[in-house]
């Protein structure tokens, strides 16, 4: 077991950890996620999500074994920042206008997406315009994953008659990360040659953190350490190893820890966590 996450030796922190990245214009996510697996050492890296190779911001890479939570970022709620750029003056409706957007859309994707082009629906939290100048207004966009923003825009500027294209996009915000913690892969690699060449631990620290950073939000439930070991060689979560649980409500998807915080598996609870017998949580993804 790796013991508590703020106990971690460099090597566990690579091992089991999270960057949330600043990602820079030009290179794909699937190339940033190659670039700091390599930095760092690992075997394996994943990004929380596709960023255009344009788009910039906040991309949260797992590396090692944390690649195996890899699904907490599917269904996370994300935030852009996004320049809408109008064919035409921007008319008296356009607030209202993009307003009207806020809640299900439909949505189908784009000829050179990746996905197959189907109609379907997404869900918009929250559509700001937060500044207007001549015929260019940036809006701040709160989706759930897998939207197209570049698609939202092009449909408000058809709602407004003016018609209008994506100028530009940043990610502001992925699940529990934000841009306020942002890390450039320059401070990733200062950071692991500071501790490499120096041996001083607190720029690595700083820039790579406990994977169990990604699990916030997600309902918790504490298992005893004796629990730990047959958990990590595939046996569902019984009751009798129950300590904790923040939810009793069946179908919930939870992360399992060990009374020190540390993250043991993902799962669905399935049972009474305060039954005296019987399986409360089945396993999706052991992570030790």
């Amino acid at each position: 077991m790796r013991g508590a996450p703020d106990d971690r030796t460099p090597e566990q922190l690579l091992g089991f950890g999270v960057v949330n990245l600043d990602k820079p214009p030009g290179p794909s996510a699937h190339q940033v996620a190659g670039w700091v697996r390599d930095l760092a050492g690992q075997e394996r890296a994943a990004h929380s999500g596709t960023l255009d190779p344009k788009v910039t911001g906040c991309l949260p890479t797992l590396l090692g074994d944390a690649v195996r939570a890899a699904q907490v970022f599917d269904d996370s709620v994300k935030e852009y920042v996004a320049v809408l750029e109008l064919h035409k003056p921007a008319p008296a409706a356009l607030e209202s206008t993009v307003a009207e957007f806020e809640g299900e859309i439909y949505q189908k994707p784009p000829r050179k997406s990746a996905v197959s082009r189907r109609l379907r629906t997404r869900t918009i939290h929250d559509l700001d315009v937060l500044e207007v100048a001549d015929r260019k207004a940036l809006l701040r966009v709160r989706c759930a994953s897998g939207t197209y923003v570049r698609k939202l825009c092009h449909d408000i500027g058809l709602a407004l008659g003016t018609g209008a294209h994506m100028g530009a996009l940043r990610r502001t915000g992925t699940g529990p990360f934000d841009d306020t913690t942002l890390h450039t892969m320059h401070d990733l690699h200062d950071a692991l040659v500071e501790w490499r060449e120096r041996d001083d631990e607190a720029p690595l620290r700083e820039v790579v953190l406990p994977a169990e950073r990604a699990l916030a939000g997600i309902p918790r439930v504490t298992v005893a350490a004796s629990a730990a070991p047959e958990i990590a060689e595939g046996a569902p979560v019984y009751a009798p190893g129950v300590l904790d649980a923040e939810t009793d409500e069946p179908g919930t998807f939870v992360a399992c820890y060990t009374p020190d915080g540390a993250a043991v598996c993902l799962g669905t609870l399935v049972g009474d966590p305060g039954a005296d017998s019987g399986t409360v949580v089945e396993l999706e993804r052991v992570l030790v």
